[in-house]
């Protein structure tokens, strides 16, 4: 039983394993797409403070930024989930998994980019480093900064964000669908 189970599975590791190798996107995409993907969302912010009347011009270019790095960081991480359930799949399959991946990993990396800057902030008020006291600071001070994220950041996505979301998401099901790049037809 044991040897049969054994050749069973050792068949859908190599399946994994060459899935996951294929998923991988070209160095050259996720360094293009990274900075390209960084400034849609930055824009985006910054129209969406833009149309809100925002205030505070300092500020208005330091969430920019922030958008801006959150979205360059989630890239490669967003296109690299997109391939994985997207490649060789039908176009809407690519197109949700494109959509799926790149807006879960922009919109979670944008957050922990928030919490990183909101935990510095009030890290100068927490107990010593490395204690019971200073963990739970930092894990409820994240989640704070996170779900603060969630109410009052996610809307900088729109209108501009989505729509760059949509585009790419068609993009790359009508490039990536159906096929997998470097396999014959």
């Amino acid at each position: 039983m044991t040897g049969d189970t054994t050749l069973r599975t050792a068949p859908a590791r190599a399946g994994l394993r060459s899935r996951l190798a294929e998923a991988v996107p070209p160095l050259a995409h996720a360094l293009a797409g990274a900075p390209a993907w960084g400034l849609l969302m930055a824009a985006s912010a910054a129209a969406s403070l833009w149309l809100r009347d925002w205030q505070t011009p300092g500020l208005f270019w330091t969430v920019s930024v922030l958008f801006a790095a959150g979205g360059a960081l989630a890239f490669a991480p967003g296109l690299f989930a997109a391939r994985l359930f997207g490649l060789g799949r039908g176009r809407e399959v690519a197109f949700a998994a494109a959509f799926l991946s790149m807006s879960v990993m922009t919109i979670g990396v944008t957050a922990l980019v928030f919490a990183v800057i909101y935990r510095s902030y009030y890290a100068q008020w927490h107990a010593d480093t490395f204690s019971l006291t200073w963990t739970f600071q930092l894990v409820f001070t994240t989640a704070g900064a996170v779900a603060q994220f969630a109410a009052l950041g996610v809307r900088m996505y729109f209108p501009l964000g989505f729509a760059a979301l949509l585009a790419f998401s068609l993009a790359f099901s009508l490039r990536f669908s159906g096929s997998i790049p470097g396999r014959a037809r």
